[in-house]
């Protein structure tokens, strides 16, 4: 078998490579790293492979699925747990196996989450370049303390419910909205509308699928519903956030401080060195002149742990397409079973 991995940098050829050998296929799988995003323009690169690998920022429309039906590719395995850049009707009709990696290190993202909220409360970031220029005033720095504070998770996943977990252990009073809320977040926090949980939550944490129903969820009404001078940590996808209304909200300081790992058009921007070129997205440029603003550039999932589940779920996933058989992290609605590789 071959397989054509997109968006592949070295992180991801090393523990692809190691899943291989820890879980060799019969006749083996050939893995072939592509640096490119998969794309109109990159999709003859899968030509001859029976699989591509993928990740958040990759292309997956109707006409991209239809080239890689064509090119021979049966499976299209997304090493990740969002699937919303993928046409799911047309990789049903086209009857291409997808999966994906439903649930890596919930712990790793949620983790993340909270290493923002401490950096921005306590201005960690500040002080540490300050440090090195010899400059120890502690003027600027003022923090509060989180524990005793009120936090909202949004999206009660396993990754949100991680993070209940963390900032319960913080001491902070827990919010949580969900459409399906888990049995075990009673014992450690309460459930309530979503307009309820902003306008009374010092922290709001995004832990959402990105949905039609969740596409900028957080728009002017909702800044404007928020407690004046919370804070929003966005850790999911970028699209969940209106980020001109964000913007307009923390120059009215509705808004007292933005976390985010992700960005709506990160596409162009993340994953890759852009220091020594000129960013062209003004939006993006505004936001990094505030100083209550922190930007990370999806590294969220980005742990040992975190990397090896995803390679060794994405290796299982191939495995099934392999053998015929129907997959426990297939896609929603594609509807598609393994089809076994003479």
């Amino acid at each position: 078998m071959k397989m054509a991995v997109f968006s592949a940098q070295a992180y991801d050829k090393r523990f692809l490579e190691e899943a291989n050998r820890q879980q060799p296929l019969a006749g083996g799988v050939a893995l072939q790293f592509h640096v490119e995003a998969l794309s109109l323009q990159s999709v003859m690169l899968a030509k001859d492979c029976d699989a591509v690998c993928v990740f958040v920022n990759d292309q997956l429309g109707a006409e991209v699925l239809g080239q890689l039906r064509e090119l021979g590719v049966r499976a299209v395995l997304l090493r990740c747990a969002g699937f919303n850049q993928l046409d799911v009707a047309a990789a049903a009709r086209l009857g291409l196996f997808v999966a994906r990696v439903p649930a890596y290190s919930p712990e790793a993202v949620a983790e993340h989450a909270l290493a923002l909220v401490l950096t921005l409360n306590r201005h960690t970031h500040r002080a540490y370049a300050r440090v090195r220029e010899g400059n120890f005033a502690l003027d600027g720095l003022l923090g509060s303390n989180l524990h005793g504070k009120t936090v909202g998770i949004v999206g009660l996943g396993k990754i949100g419910m991680a993070a209940v977990r963390i900032f319960a252990g913080f001491g902070c009073t827990i919010l949580g909205t969900d459409p399906s809320v888990p049995a075990e977040f009673a014992a450690v926090g309460q459930a309530v509308p979503l307009p309820e949980l902003l306008a009374a939550s010092d922290i709001v944490s995004l832990h959402c699928p990105l949905l039609e129903q969740t596409y900028h969820m957080i728009d002017r009404a909702a800044l404007a519903a928020m407690k004046p001078g919370a804070m929003l940590v966005n850790t999911s996808r970028g699209a969940l956030i209106d980020t001109c209304a964000i913007i307009d909200a923390l120059k009215a300081r509705q808004l007292g401080a933005l976390a985010i790992d992700v960005y709506e058009q990160e596409s162009e921007l993340f994953f890759h060195d852009h220091s020594a070129d000129i960013i062209n997205d003004d939006v993006f440029q505004r936001l990094l002149t505030f100083p209550n603003v922190l930007v990370t550039g999806h590294q969220g999932f980005f742990t040992i742990e975190a990397m090896r589940e995803i390679a060794r779920t994405t290796m299982d996933n191939l495995a099934c397409h392999a053998a015929g058989r129907s997959c426990p992290n297939a896609v929603p609605g594609t509807g598609a079973r393994g089809n076994t590789i003479e």
